[in-house]
Order: C-alpha cells, then structure tokens, then sequence
C-alpha cells in the first residue's frame, strides 16, 4: 500500500511551491530525472492544465513544470510564496510598488495564483492561495526544494518591499562592517535570503529568485549537469551550512544545489 504523502502546513509569507517554465517539457522531465531522481507525470487533463506536469519523489510532490510562456522571458525556475487571500496580496504589491503581470486566476480547484515584479529592481515572483494543493509535500532535504533567494541590485528597495506585501524582515551576515548576504525572517523563523548582485553578474542578468535543491554531493551533481548538457555556473562555494553551488540547465534556467544540513519544514 503506497504512503501518504507529507502534509506540509505553509504559513502565510512562506515559499511553499517552485516549477519550471520550459520550452521542451519532455527534455526537461529527462533532465531533472536523471539529475535528481525526479519523475513528472501528468497534473491532470492536459487540456484543463495546459500540459502543466508534477515533479514526484515516491509520492511526494517537490515541484512543478509547464510549457515556456509567450513573452515571459528566457526559460526559469519561478518561487510561489503562499497567502491567504491572492486578490489581496495583488492590491498589496500594486500599493508598495509593484507590477502584476498576471491578475489572480483560480487553478481548478487546486488555489489561487498571480504572478507578479516586485517593487524593488522588477524580480519576478508567483503567490498561491492554496485550494486542495497547500503546497510542495517534501521540502529541506535532498531531492527537494530547500531555499528561495532573490538576487537584487537595490538591497534597501527589496527590504521596503517585502516587508509591506509580507512582513518579513531581513537579518545581514556582515563582512568588514558591511552585509554581503540577508536572510528574510516571518515571526523569528528564517523563510529564504536575499543577496545583493555584485559587479560580477552581467549587466544583462535581471533581478531574479533562485530556487535551491537539495543534494548529497554537489561535485559529483556538477559533473552530472555537464553530462546531461547543463553548465555549472558557480562551482561548490562553503556556507555554514554546507555547501552550494549554481549551475543551468540545457534550456538555460539557473538553479542552485546546497549540500549539508536542511532547517525543518515550514509549519511544525
């Protein structure tokens, strides 16, 4: 007899979904499945879901994959951030500055969606309302979503503006009396972080969020990614954590692998 899935509780303001937008869903699947032992099956009638697909560890869902959407931008990896009410979140981002690029739209029965750039320097992210589906039902761990960054060139911008749509605040790691890197907090508990984009990222490369997954040996994933013809942005780089690095997919969308130690799931 198979077991439930996890029941995972995201409080609102916490990351709780990430999927892939794609031009070639069936590469992507092959992609992900060789790389993180992922298998996607079918959301439901591709004519209600649009080809939307569930990414599976055993019966676990750790994220989602649909088809690359007109005039949406190069192929990525989007964070949902999880609200009681989406049509409130959207009245929220629009007054602290924002832009929706998609008003809120039921998704069957499963919640409630938007899509929107914040107010800072235009990163793009989703909000769910959660409907039957509360959200990913394995997180923190290897195979598994287990960070959410934005990457930002306006640090102060971004504080301002997450704090009006969702309260939370922003805890700095400081080198030489400066903050290199943030950690976003909800009510004392740390909900992702935030890094400020250096004269090292292209010009070209616009404010973003990053999903992270979980893996047990991110040199042996980087030499994986190349193989299955992916790039390793940044090679493993030591945080108190652990371990990250950054790589792209053959379709182009950056991701990040930590290796180490995971904080427990949202809700306990």
């Amino acid at each position: 007899m198979p077991r439930m899935a996890n029941l995972i509780e995201y409080p609102p303001g916490t990351p709780s979904w990430v999927d892939l937008g794609s031009p070639d869903l069936d590469a992507s699947a092959a992609f992900y499945g060789a790389l993180l032992g992922w298998e996607a099956t079918e959301a439901g009638d591709p004519e209600e879901t649009g080809g939307y697909r569930m990414f599976l560890v055993g019966d676990d869902t750790v994220a989602g994959l649909g088809p690359l959407q007109p005039n949406t931008g190069p192929p990525r990896w989007n964070t949902y951030i999880t609200v009681a009410d989406a049509d409130e979140a959207a009245s929220t981002v629009e007054s602290a500055g924002g832009t929706v690029l998609s008003a809120p739209f039921d998704v069957l029965d499963a919640g409630r969606m938007a899509v929107f750039t914040d107010g800072a320097d235009g990163a793009a992210f989703a909000v769910w309302q959660p409907g039957t589906t509360r959200g990913a039902t394995r997180v923190n761990g290897v195979g598994a979503m287990s960070w959410n960054e934005l990457d930002t060139r306006d640090p102060a911008g971004a504080q301002r503006f997450y704090g009006e749509v969702f309260g939370w605040e922003a805890e700095p790691f400081e080198q030489d009396g400066k903050p290199f890197y943030w950690t976003w907090k909800l009510g004392g508990r740390t909900v992702g972080g935030m890094l400020p984009m250096s004269e090292a990222f292209p010009p070209e490369v616009p404010a973003n969020w990053v999903a992270y997954f979980g893996f047990e040996d991110l040199d042996a994933a980087g030499k994986q990614v190349e193989q299955l013809g992916g790039q390793v942005v940044m090679p493993p780089q030591p945080v108190p954590s652990g371990r990250f690095g950054v790589f792209r997919d053959p379709a182009g969308a950056v991701f990040a692998g930590v290796e180490g130690s995971y904080d427990p799931p949202p809700g306990g």
